[in-house]
């Protein structure tokens, strides 16, 4: 029994070992030479000539990988080819796709986030890679409607000043620690920036308040006003 037929997943990481024998610095070594092995096919073609075929993957060892996995050598990065084959094997084994952070791991991966990432970067996929997503796994780009609303820098200060009014009204003062975060409760919860576990926006207030003192000269007399309310200390 190898590797693969036990953790059902190719490539492996680099760091792997099976049985005493690195692995996974085997296969990222099969990999550099079997694209060696395509490039000299590529000059060979063009009829240029070749510097030197040292090193390149014969066609029978090439055969012989693609037996295991047709993906062992993808044109993207392995961690992607590892966690896809993954998911893949997750659902094939009857699981659901996993789409939460946490909800599935396995080796070590996050296999929920990685889906989240992929449908939220779809942008930045090949369209090969799109492709087996739509095909393969049924994962569909995030629509506009799930995307975080982009803030504006009014919006961006309305929230912080909240977040400031809030705790002013808790601690009677406003000398607020540099590293301190404060869960700002909405109605809505959290649109466009990092929200808590209870539905409410993190707001670090510590920071926004010695970053506006930084500023203090070239703010707006009305956003001064509203912090001189909360005595500010400048």
């Amino acid at each position: 029994m190898n590797d693969v037929e036990v953790h059902s997943s190719y490539p492996p990481p680099t760091t792997a070992v099976w049985e005493g024998h690195p692995i996974g610095v085997w296969a990222k070594n099969a990999r550099a030479a079997a694209r060696k092995a395509a490039q000299v096919a590529e000059l060979r073609a063009a009829g240029l000539p070749v510097p030197s075929a040292a090193g390149a993957m014969t066609e029978a060892r090439q055969d012989q990988l693609d037996a295991i996995d047709p993906g062992w050598c993808p044109a993207w990065e392995t961690g992607w080819q590892r966690c896809y084959r993954l998911v893949q094997n997750h659902i094939q084994a009857g699981g659901t796709l996993p789409t939460l952070d946490g909800d599935v791991v396995v080796q070590g991966e996050d296999l929920g986030r990685w889906v989240t990432a992929q449908r939220f970067g779809w942008e930045q996929l090949l369209p090969v890679q799109q492709w087996i997503l739509e095909n393969t796994l049924k994962v569909a780009p995030a629509g506009e409607d799930e995307r975080p609303v982009k803030q504006t820098q009014d919006t961006k200060w309305a929230a912080n000043l909240a977040a400031a009014r809030q705790f002013h009204a808790r601690e009677g003062h406003l000398r607020v620690p540099r590293k301190h975060i404060e869960h700002l409760e909405t109605e809505n919860g959290p649109t466009g920036r990092q929200g808590g576990v209870d539905g409410s926006v993190v707001v670090r207030l510590g920071t926004w308040l010695d970053n506006a003192r930084k500023r203090a000269a070239k703010l707006p007399e009305q956003r001064r006003a509203d912090l001189d309310e909360l005595s500010m200390r400048w």
